[in-house]
């Protein structure tokens, strides 16, 4: 389950995990004994917040993704597996999930399109965040699942789109958007100890994409970057309003070579350094362990 922006790639994490390309939810296709080795619930604009992303249209917020899972794929799995199989089954899956960007990014940043950064401050928001997150988090838990990596909010304000916006000099990061992420990001981790204290049969993990990330921003070249503050693709026009890479439009040749894909979103080979790092990595990486750990519990 998830959204768009900083956070584990599904593609990747399952390959490291062994298992097959995930497919999409809102794909046909996707029934019956395809659904046995996982669904990408994930969905562009969705956040926290049933608002975030109204303005881009029809999309599936966590609380639609996760009745999305209980009253469609669940009832599939009945269907193919007797009680006492199918609570082993989701005993021993790993739900991923991956929000909050869009909340800040698709809701909070926006105040000519949301009354959110007028009614709350930053701590309050987070808060908010972190309380319906959790409301969801223990639905699942309730449905059977026993293991979460849930991933935390990058620095956002390291993307092309907020570096576009002319709110920080050229070359440096947005401050005061990463800064704001901080309540909200320190609550997930605290969280999740909570959450492993109070549920001793299930184990949730924090995967800290803003520490990542930071470290691939902070030193492109250790990790094979030479461009870390422009897109691959848009490179040539403006960011602000732009979402992705749009018809006919030319990326840059050297693709490996840039941080960012577009104004928004990671590359692959970033996102493939995010997803080792929450598979493999130590505690500061993915805590209390990382996700491989996680796997042979």
């Amino acid at each position: 389950m998830s959204e768009a922006h900083f956070g584990v790639n599904f593609w990747l994490a399952g390959r490291m995990l062994g298992i097959p390309y995930l497919p999409a939810f809102a794909d046909p296709a996707t029934v019956g004994t395809r659904v046995l080795n996982g669904v990408n619930y994930a969905s562009a604009a969705a956040g926290i917040l049933d608002e975030t992303g109204r303005h881009y249209g029809q999309r599936f917020s966590l609380s639609q993704q996760v009745v999305n899972f209980e009253s469609i794929t669940l009832n599939q799995l009945r269907t193919l597996m007797n009680g006492t199989n199918l609570s082993q089954y989701l005993a021993k899956s790993i739900a991923i999930l991956v929000f909050g960007s869009n909340d800040y990014l698709n809701n909070y940043l926006l105040p000519s399109l949301y009354a959110s950064s007028s009614i709350y401050s930053p701590p309050a928001y987070a808060n908010l965040l972190l309380n319906r997150y959790t409301q969801q988090i223990l639905a699942l838990y309730s449905m059977g699942l026993r293991k979460f990596l849930l991933t935390g909010v990058g620095p956002l304000g390291c993307i092309p789109y907020q570096r576009a916006s002319g709110q920080a000099q050229p070359g440096r990061c947005v401050d005061h958007v990463n800064q704001i992420l901080g309540t909200f990001n320190e609550g997930l981790r605290s969280l999740v100890t909570q959450l492993n204290a109070n549920h001793p049969s299930a184990m949730f993990l924090y995967g800290n994409a803003y520490a990542t990330f930071g470290d691939i921003i902070n030193s492109p070249a250790t990790y094979g970057f030479s461009v870390a503050d422009k897109a691959c693709c848009g490179i040539g026009g403006t960011y602000l309003g732009q979402i992705t890479c749009l018809p006919m439009q030319m990326p840059c040749l050297n693709r490996s070579q840039y941080v960012f894909w577009d104004a928004f979103h990671p590359g692959e080979v970033a996102n493939a350094n995010l997803a080792w790092r929450a598979f493999s990595g130590s505690p500061t990486d993915c805590y209390p362990i990382n996700v491989r750990q996680m796997a042979l519990l």
